[in-house]
């Protein structure tokens, strides 16, 4: 950076010498001209001051032409008019170099990485250079495709960059093969692809085809990017139809699955269940053998506490609650009967009349 301040700083200085020394002459001249006449201005002229003052600049002239710097980020090819073909056929690697004044020159190229975008209209960024490239699958698909392709140009065959394109590589060389080789690896592939699975494959191969070929130019690939890919609106929305239609598709089978797992479940929760039962009912069955009275007993624990009286057949044992269970309460304070009193009372009550037999006697 400090050698190239002073290169610049030379620069300047030679060039504000040379237009002192050229304003002062024409004043010097003029004025001799119009005084003295044009003799005395022709010896101003080519008196000795005057050439040696114009030797000095032309040395230091020709020193600012023969120091350059290159800067870090570039590189520089020496256009000479000794060389054979017209060029050095080295490049001039960054730092301070010296060349041949009036007889050589430098042009400067990039040695960074550089960014080439091909992008719609609406969607162009502020580095986008050129539109969209359009083209069409293996199934007659038109695709807008937006690509960006990070380069740089090789610093050891600057020499051949030069000679083949100069400062046109991006448009005449760079966008013609990549667009080409963009339209040969769709054209493989059908739409349906392009737009899921082929994608990743398409970058890829690219990738190897442009970085093979560009290598023969002089210039180094570092990745192509496939940014956007875009449809007709009929395609589009074809593809979102179809998508729908799968992600509805997707559900039922979900849904079916799901009623099938339940099902399942309760089938088997009714199995395990009905297996218990047997298992239990063969136990029960088991100690009944083995001990009858032991039903007699469930069948009491299972009755209701607040029990009086109950029906039971005609067959089987009567049962009657315990004295400790029910207090029986009296409904008036008189003397209860006994069986024989209530007998004695019936009989002493007078007969009935008959009714058929009074109409008979009639």
């Amino acid at each position: 950076m400090f050698l190239g301040a002073i290169v610049k700083a030379i620069n300047i200085i030679s060039l504000v010498g040379w237009a002192i020394f050229a304003i002062f002459g024409l004043y010097t001249f003029l004025r001799l001209l119009f005084r003295r006449g044009p003799r005395k201005a022709l010896r101003f002229l080519i008196s000795l001051p005057v050439l040696i003052t114009a030797l000095l600049l032309f040395l230091f002239s020709g020193l600012s032409f023969a120091m350059v710097y290159i800067p870090p980020e570039e590189v520089a090819v020496v256009p000479s008019l000794l060389s054979p073909h017209g060029i050095r056929p080295q490049a001039l690697r960054p730092g301070f170099h010296l060349i041949i004044p009036f007889i050589e020159s430098t042009i400067e190229y990039p040695a960074y990485w550089q960014t080439y975008t091909m992008a719609g209209i609406a969607k162009r960024d502020e580095d986008a250079d050129d539109t969209s490239v359009r083209a069409r699958t293996s199934d007659g698909q038109e695709v807008l495709i937006d690509c960006s392709v990070i380069f740089r140009i090789d610093s050891n065959q600057v020499v051949l960059v030069h000679v083949d394109w100069q400062d046109r590589y991006r448009d005449d060389f760079l966008r013609t093969v990549v667009r080409g080789e963009v339209r040969t690896q769709i054209s493989q592939f059908t739409a349906e692809e392009v737009n899921s699975s082929a994608r990743v494959k398409i970058e890829s191969m690219l990738n190897d085809l442009l970085s093979e070929e560009l290598s023969q130019k002089g210039f180094m690939l570092d990745q192509i990017i496939l940014r956007n890919i875009a449809f007709s609106d009929e395609f589009a929305n074809a593809i979102e139809r179809k998508q729908v239609a799968l992600e509805e598709q997707i559900r039922g089978q979900y849904e079916a699955e799901r009623i099938r797992l339940l099902a399942a479940g309760k089938a088997d929760a009714l199995l395990i269940e009905a297996r218990a039962r047997a298992r239990a009912l063969e136990v029960v069955g088991a100690v009944l053998k083995t001990n009858p009275q032991l039903l007699n007993y469930y069948y009491i624990d299972r009755l209701a506490p607040n029990i009086q009286a109950m029906l039971l057949p005609a067959d089987n044992q009567l049962i009657l609650p315990l004295p400790d269970l029910t207090t029986t309460r009296p409904l008036s304070s008189t003397v209860p009967l006994t069986d024989s009193d209530i007998l004695s009372a019936t009989m002493q009550l007078p007969p009935i009349p008959m009714v058929g037999n009074a109409d008979s006697g009639q």
